[in-house]
């Protein structure tokens, strides 16, 4: 089983670089919205330029690296089906539903704002991009401790990263109010 660490790294790979695709796309879709509400020819030669962007990351880097993060995810599996019955793999799981959730919704997202229907506010995709980060923490803690109690400590410290993340979006609102070119 000497390429089971050949298997494992591409799994890794492939999970960053999509967990990169989550964390940017949302960014995007900030940008598109706010470009929405610009005046003409700024919307029009922002939104085109964005769309284009986002179109690229989704599928060109995003979509592939889950499909792939997947799969090598998969074959993992296969060759250990053991881990399927740690606790702490179930949990794990459980998230990584979450996670798959999470981006069928961004695609949903995606293909509102690349059709031009702008439903979301800028302060809501901000808040939607931390959604991946969240679920990075628990399975990062899941996966490193491998204990189905320990992650709780973990889940714990990312409700007060989300408090403080919530807080610096105040914040953050309230200095762009006061002066819109920050």
């Amino acid at each position: 089983m000497e390429y089971y660490q050949y298997i494992k790294s591409f799994h890794l790979i492939f999970v960053i670089t999509w967990f990169a695709g989550l964390f940017y796309i949302p960014r995007l879709f900030v940008y598109q919205i706010e470009a929405y509400h610009k005046p003409s020819p700024d919307k029009e030669i922002l939104g085109k330029q964005l769309k284009l962007m986002a179109k690229r990351l989704w599928f060109i880097i995003t979509w592939p690296s889950a499909i792939l993060a997947t799969l090598f995810a998969i074959w993992l599996l296969i060759l250990q089906p053991y881990w399927l019955q740690q606790p702490w793999m179930q949990v794990k799981l459980a998230f990584i539903v979450l996670l798959i959730i999470y981006h069928l919704k961004t695609h949903q997202y995606y293909k509102q704002l690349q059709n031009d229907v702008v439903k979301k506010s800028s302060s809501f995709m901000r808040i939607w991009n931390e959604g991946a980060t969240f679920i990075l923490f628990a399975v990062i803690f899941l996966v490193v401790l491998k204990s189905a109690i320990n992650w709780i400590w973990g889940v714990v410290g990312i409700i007060i990263l989300g408090v403080f993340i919530m807080l610096g979006f105040k914040i953050y609102k309230n200095i762009r109010d006061k002066n819109p070119e920050a």
